[in-house]
């Protein structure tokens, strides 16, 4: 293993997964300075506009994942040691559910403040500025800075999203996610502003709180993901939609030796690979060679595969998988 190979831990990357690290991390850095643009652009139009606010409070909220990714895969590197002998991959899910908190904590916050301006009547003023000798109603200038802003992040989001799957990454997928979605963002705030423009001074208000109920909505569904894999859950999918196949297939290959008369398997999510452990009870006499070439045979199978353990046993532990899924279904 080269000293200097792009690697989580241990694992050292496949050329793919090193080729999706570098482009991710491209990709991070170029979505960083353009949502600074968008922070920038907002803040300038904005106004009195609640609507306007609320993305602008977004476009804020999105630097977190971005900046979290580089940190998280910066930090998941580092070897394991003494102090942290499973490695450093937990941070990717810290930096998961530090930026999921976040995102909850301010959705909550922005429906509060949107429910209470529509409750209390509140007429958001939309003037007229001049720009370049020309006066201008600044609900265009709003909804050109809207436009700007809601077409970047879905071009750039769908160019994570593949990245995400290869580097097996949960919060390079929230981020493309939440990018994919920021057009929904920047629709509702469009609609909020014409609809002042044409006399209905509650469309803003109505608008800013189905932006703030998207935000509540992804905040939700990332802590439940992040959460799941801080306690140990079963290894999923980067999506979190299913049990990750390899957990099939590992089973599989620990039942496969004539030697083996039971076999069980417990993976968990640790980040970007999957901590395995492979319970087998022995017909036979399982020689140490058996079981090193039984881990081996095991790792050989997916890249993600981080520190086998094959162990023998007399019984197997409970709370472990000890058949595929489907046959789970069909029982």
């Amino acid at each position: 293993m080269s000293a200097d190979a792009p690697r989580f831990g241990n694992t050292e990357l496949p050329p793919a997964q090193e080729e999706a690290l570098r482009r991710a991390r491209r990709l991070q850095w170029i979505g960083l300075a353009y949502l600074v643009t968008c922070v920038a652009v907002v803040y300038l139009v904005m106004g009195s506009s609640q609507a306007m606010k609320v993305a602008w409070i977004e476009d804020l909220l999105s630097l977190i994942p971005p900046a979290a990714f580089l940190i998280a895969t910066r930090r998941a590197a580092r070897r394991p040691s003494v102090d942290h002998p499973y490695g450093h991959h937990r941070a990717v899910g810290s930096a998961h559910l530090a930026a999921a908190v976040a995102l909850f904590a301010m959705g909550v916050f922005l429906v509060f403040d949107s429910g209470s301006g529509l409750l209390a009547g509140e007429h958001p003023p939309l003037g007229s500025v001049q720009l370049f000798g020309r006066t201008i109603w600044s609900g265009w200038l709003m909804m050109a800075a809207m436009v700007y802003t809601g077409i970047g992040p879905v071009i750039i989001g769908r160019l994570k999203l593949p990245l995400a799957e290869e580097l097996h990454d949960k919060v390079l997928y929230a981020d493309a996610d939440m990018n994919k979605a920021d057009w929904m963002t920047a629709g509702a705030a469009i609609v909020g502003i014409l609809g002042i423009g044409v006399g209905l001074w509650w469309a803003d208000a109505v608008a800013a709180l189905v932006i703030a109920a998207s935000i509540v909505h992804d905040g939700i569904r990332e802590i439940r993901g992040a959460t799941r894999d801080l306690m140990d859950g079963e290894a999923r999918t980067y999506d979190d939609k299913q049990v990750h196949p390899v957990v099939d297939a590992v089973l599989a290959a620990a039942s496969a030796p004539a030697w083996v008369g039971e076999a069980g398997v417990r993976i968990r999510d640790q980040g970007h690979v999957l901590h395995t452990e492979v319970f087998v009870v022995p017909e036979g006499e399982a020689t140490v060679e058996a079981l090193d070439r039984l881990a081996h045979d095991v790792r050989a199978l997916d890249w993600k595969l981080d520190d086998v353990v094959v162990a023998p046993v007399l019984t197997l532990p409970p709370g472990i998988r000890t058949r595929p899924r489907a046959e789970d279904r069909a029982s």
